[in-house]
């Protein structure tokens, strides 16, 4: 028996616990197991389920969310003895998300065994507002979505973003990111490629790694954020670019031969030691391998991931495996592909079988109780991946720091020299792609300041310190003009956060820019999370940028010439969308004739 270095303390049932595992200066291996040998099965069930919490905007612990379906926070934690969760609300304040968190912890510290909470969080660095993939940053730094780090392409500026989310993370409680997202964009109609680092695999994996190096550091520890990178073995070639997020993109095919090569980034992210990792939805087509989701593939989690690259780490399934739900008054299916027919406990059997460790989106640690107790489940495949959850816990230092200071957290979360940080990465992302000659035989940009602006998608006081806002093209020096790629409308207003469908501008908004660039020289730039079709535009307008979450000072500070477009493209822009179509989901560069390729960004020094 281990020697009670901390002591111990009788609960309200009257049972002696023993609390040394408290004890910092007890190997981690040996903590697990005083702590392991001491839960009942509902404890042990209650370490397997993360799913989505919410705070109050004061800090305060909620009652639930009727949008989402959520219960109270007292019922995850005491009712289902939860203790991983996933945040969902935008913080107002640092403050009010660190109060909210040692709130939390205080909760969790009440219960028996006094385990503490690992919250995690998706990407919230950018100007994303998608309640599943990237939540806008609130008081966090602002920083361009993934694709502009691609490209940018420097390994140290998002090793040095991953250092500062980490930072800032760290100082209000979250512990674990649900990325980097290394899966290659090798699909260009596919709805996810923005967190992508784009289409290059070499690219992808040298900046992937850079990312988890932000955040874990050289080794994980008590001031690293846990990287649960996705989506192995790689969520790129999507059927027609469906996301696998909804029935009609299930399925994931490879009919270049391809699938060896969307492991290639998950090999560098073991290589830097991410700590977790999450199989993708999607189901693959035509391979050997069974046509389930990745989730519930054990040739993919065991085979794969487990046995050929020896990852022992976390392997947490994507959300929403095993029950039906309903989002925003909307039914969501279980994202249970291939096993569509099985019951709800039927699907949890078979991820666990699969080599899974968590169930990442759900809150039934019940039916999983129910499974060990029928002799479905042995309680020692339980204690397999408890071992892991609870192993992490211990090494991020949750144990001996369970609180943060609110205080700190003020000083850190968006602290000037990190806004100035992300700042200086949006106006480096900025890919010039085109820079036509006009007048005497210059190119547009720089502009320069105090010209007459027309502008469309700029806050006119932000413009208005670049020059003087006019009302009508005609009136103008010059027009700027900020479009969003094109998607298709699609059924529910939580489908539509995935933007999907043609690459093709509607008629109307090209008629729209032509009509503009025919009275002045005109600027187009376009948010590209996905590669538009920008044809119909390159013989009109005067330049054309791409941006990837860029400010309008952002923007404006590379259009006048205060700073230079240091971005190239992280993928092929196609044509058209015949070129799309015939594409191989698998294959990356594989539209015929791009538009613009791989790699391509103007600098003021040259014109296209």
């Amino acid at each position: 028996m281990h020697g009670i270095a901390q002591g111990s303390e009788m609960t309200d049932t009257g049972n002696e616990v023993d609390l040394s595992y408290r004890d910092a200066s007890l190997p981690v291996a040996e903590r697990v197991e005083i702590l392991l040998g001491q839960m009942t099965l509902p404890e042990k069930a209650g370490l397997f389920f993360q799913t989505m919490i919410t705070m109050g905007a004061d800090g305060s612990l909620t009652d639930g969310d009727p949008v989402f379906g959520l219960p109270s926070t007292d019922e995850y934690v005491n009712g289902r003895l939860m203790n991983h969760f996933n945040i969902l609300t935008a913080a107002p304040t640092p403050e009010a998300m660190a109060t909210w968190h040692n709130r939390l912890q205080e909760l969790a510290a009440s219960t028996r065994l006094g385990i503490p909470v690992t919250v995690s969080t998706d990407p919230r660095h950018s100007y994303s507002d998608n309640p599943l993939a990237g939540l806008s940053a609130g008081c966090f730094s602002v920083w361009p979505e993934p694709l502009g780090l691609a490209a940018i392409g420097d390994e140290a500026v998002v090793e040095r973003f991953g250092d500062i989310a980490r930072q800032e993370y760290t100082a209000v409680g979250i512990r674990v990111a649900l990325h980097p997202q290394i899966d290659l964009a090798t699909e260009p109609r596919w709805s996810r490629q923005l967190q992508t680092f784009g289409e290059d695999v070499e690219l992808t994996s040298r900046l992937g790694a850079a990312y988890i190096r932000g955040f874990q550091g050289r080794e994980l520890g008590a001031d690293s954020v846990a990287t649960m990178t996705k989506h192995f073995p790689g969520g790129g070639p999507q059927l027609d670019g469906e996301d696998p997020h909804f029935a009609h993109g299930r399925e994931q095919v490879y009919p270049g031969g391809q699938f060896e090569l969307h492991l290639k980034p998950f090999e560098a992210a073991f290589e830097a030691g991410t700590s977790q990792m999450m199989p993708y939805y999607g189901m693959p087509i035509g391979t050997e391998l069974e046509e389930v989701g990745f989730g519930f593939n054990k040739a993919v989690v065991t085979g794969l991931l487990r046995e050929r690259y020896g990852f022992d780490g976390i392997v947490c399934t994507d959300w929403g495996l095993i029950n039906d739900a309903a989002i925003m008054g909307a039914p969501f299916p279980a994202r249970a592909w291939g096993v569509e027919h099985l019951s709800p406990r039927e699907r949890m059997v078979k991820v666990l079988a699969a080599g899974c460790d968590q169930f990442g989106g759900e809150a039934c640690p019940e039916l999983l109780i129910e499974l060990v107790e029928s002799g479905e489940i042995s309680e020692e495949r339980l204690d397999v991946s408890a071992r892991r959850l609870l192993r992490e816990k211990f090494v991020l230092g949750l144990f001996d720091r369970p609180f943060v200071e609110v205080a700190r957290a003020s000083a850190v979360v968006g602290a000037p020299e990190f806004v100035a940080a992300g700042l200086a990465a949006q106006r480096a992302s900025l890919t010039l792609l085109t820079n036509r000659a006009y007048g005497a035989g210059e190119s547009v940009l720089p502009l320069g300041t105090g010209r007459k602006l027309y502008v469309e998608g700029i806050d006119s006081a932000v413009a208005g310190r670049y020059g003087t806002v006019v009302g009508e093209p005609g009136e103008a020096d010059v027009a700027i003009l900020r479009l969003q790629a094109p998607w298709e409308q699609r059924p529910t207003m939580f489908e539509n956060f995935f933007h999907s469908g043609s690459l093709d501008f509607a008629d109307d908004v090209v008629a729209h820019v032509r009509e503009v660039a025919a009275v002045v020289p005109t600027v187009l730039d376009v948010f590209l999370d996905r590669p538009a079709i920008l044809t119909p535009f390159v013989d009109v307008v005067t330049a054309i940028v791409a941006n990837w979450g860029a400010s309008p000072t952002a923007l404006l500070d590379v259009l006048t010439g205060v700073d230079q477009p240091q971005g190239s493209l992280p993928f092929d822009l196609p044509s058209s969308m015949a070129a799309v179509e015939a594409n191989l989901p698998d294959v990356p560069f594989d539209t015929a004739e791009p538009l613009f390729r791989f790699g391509h960004g103007l600098r003021y020094a040259s014109a296209g």
